[in-house]
């Protein structure tokens, strides 16, 4: 979709996305407010072609690409649900040298469990040289469902903090490969950018560099363990998730914790995701050339 169309669509339409997205209001509700938009001129179909994500738009790195392979993994994760499955990408020529060691990412989804975007963050960094791993919280109820409304519904069923569980069993596992060269960054959306900083918080000799973005800071009562620098990502438009960043700030400034904080100007939550109209391209690929960067930097 062309950006210009997008700007015409008046920034509740995002705002209202935003709350159905994160349980702060039901779908009938939500379709009833785009309602209202349509009454005032918009098209429905446009209105939901740029809320609700296409995946197909989603693919930077083709599964068939010559430079990764990937294939999917089960690692045991006794404090979470007992096992994890998670999407494990690693470059080709891994096979080829066999005495190097890669540094390793840990990809983590929103609140929706692991959809085609991010098995494709996941292509991306073994594209340039990464070994990633993209866990799926949904895999104790069978797995991502194909569409996110299921997928986010299914999630709210379990249990939070079994889910925090299997993400720290995911990162062990993943720092573990016997190609690591045992320094693991992680890097996550939305819910996952939550976990990002719960696991810098919750476990921090796990992570070398942690990268969320707009993700809610970990338990208040956690912060002061972090050790990892960060790389906080935050969307100008976003003002439930900026709420809690000034505290946030003033906790890693407590603890000592490098960070550096980029805010992208005019950017709605979500803004890094292709598959949707909330989707900076601009801003997502300096958001991302950032990233790599600090990877580069703290894990390599």
């Amino acid at each position: 979709m062309q950006q210009d169309k997008l700007n015409t669509i008046p920034q509740e339409a995002f705002d209202w996305y935003d709350a159905y997205a994160h349980g702060g209001m039901d779908r009938r509700t939500f379709m009833a407010k785009l309602g209202s938009l349509v009454a005032l001129g918009y098209s429905m179909s446009v209105l939901t072609s740029a809320l609700l994500p296409n995946y197909a738009m989603a693919e930077q790195v083709s599964f068939n690409d010559a430079d990764i392979k990937a294939n999917y993994v089960e690692f045991d994760s006794p404090s979470g649900h007992g096992k994890g499955r998670g999407y494990l990408v690693q470059p080709t020529h891994v096979d080829n040298d066999k005495e190097g060691r890669l540094p390793v990412v840990l990809v983590v989804h929103e609140n929706r469990g692991l959809n085609p975007y991010i098995e494709d963050v996941a292509r991306r960094l073994a594209k340039v040289g990464f070994i990633a791993l993209a866990p799926d919280a949904l895999f104790p109820l069978g797995g991502y469902p194909g569409n996110d409304d299921e997928g986010r519904q299914m999630q709210r069923t379990l249990d939070r903090s079994k889910i925090e569980q299997d993400f720290v069993a995911a990162a062990e596992f993943l720092k573990t490969n016997p190609r690591s060269n045992g320094k693991l960054g992680a890097v996550g959306f939305c819910f996952g950018g939550y976990i990002v900083n719960h696991l810098a918080a919750y476990k921090p000799d796990l992570l070398q560099a942690g990268v969320p973005f707009y993700g809610t800071p970990a338990e208040k009562t956690l912060r002061a363990n972090i050790k990892a620098p960060l790389l906080i990502q935050l969307a100008e438009l976003d003002e439930r998730v900026n709420a809690t960043w000034p505290e946030y700030e003033q906790d890693l400034i407590a603890a000592k914790v490098p960070y550096t904080l980029y805010m992208y100007d005019k950017c709605n939550h979500g803004f890094h995701n292709d598959s949707t109209g909330r989707f900076d391209e601009v801003n997502a690929n300096l958001a991302w050339e950032r990233t790599l960067a600090f990877f580069n930097e703290h894990i390599q």
